[in-house]
């Protein structure tokens, strides 16, 4: 893979409603979801949406009490969102989603059929079609453990820099996510990944790991 093109993790990308925006970078899009939800808002059937300032509920969507929904947000027809799931805007959930009990949600995308387990935070991320994650996963957007907080991603295994201090992950098509695994920004997962419970998932490590197996200089030290 010599690009990031989102294309490349989601089939569906051209006929989606965010096909506008498909020659940005992933983090790009995550950067600008509020402005790009804000946009997709303007061209809703209002006759199949729920709109309230900001927030649009498809009315066939299932929200259970105690959630919470701050705009923009766009929830599409058929999804399911469990008691005191928490959306921090700039969301676009489209349709068959299931979103679990006590889950939250920030700046982040997922295509038809995605499915949260319970209690997962997923944030500035692009979450592909038929995409499970089991209970207490997590995707993490930042990078608190160092003085540069820019995320880098791994591209034909070398570092590229993002240029944003906030990105998750893309979750190619059909990925899985074990129970209380934890995916470290910056990771884009091929469509069919599976991540096993408890693991961590950082290719900043594992492409430094790469990086210095493959050092003469390093391997002598070794």
């Amino acid at each position: 893979m010599t690009t990031a093109h989102l294309s490349h993790f989601i089939a569906s990308l051209e006929d989606s409603a965010l096909a506008p925006w498909a020659s940005l970078a992933p983090w790009q899009l995550t950067t600008q979801s509020e402005s790009i939800v804000r946009q997709m808002l303007q061209s809703l059937d209002a006759s199949q949406f729920r709109i309230d300032g900001e927030v649009a509920l498809h009315r066939t969507a299932l929200i259970e009490q105690g959630v919470t929904l701050k705009g923009p947000l766009i929830i599409g027809p058929g999804v399911f969102v469990g008691a005191h799931a928490y959306f921090r805007g700039g969301c676009w959930i489209t349709e068959g989603c299931s979103i679990g009990p006590g889950c939250e949600l920030k700046s982040s995308f997922l295509f038809a059929q995605a499915r949260l387990a319970h209690f997962n935070f997923v944030g500035d991320t692009i979450v592909g079609r038929d995409v499970n994650l089991e209970a207490g996963s997590i995707v993490c957007n930042h990078r608190n453990e160092r003085d540069d907080k820019t995320v880098r991603v791994r591209i034909d295994g070398k570092l590229v820099s993002t240029g944003v201090n906030k990105f998750g992950a893309v979750l190619g098509d059909g990925c899985r996510v074990g129970a209380n695994a934890v995916i470290a920004p910056g990771a884009l997962l091929a469509p069919g990944t599976i991540i096993a419970r408890t693991a961590l998932r950082d290719d900043e490590l594992d492409a430094a790991r790469l990086a210095s197996a493959l050092d003469p200089v390093a391997m002598r030290n070794a």
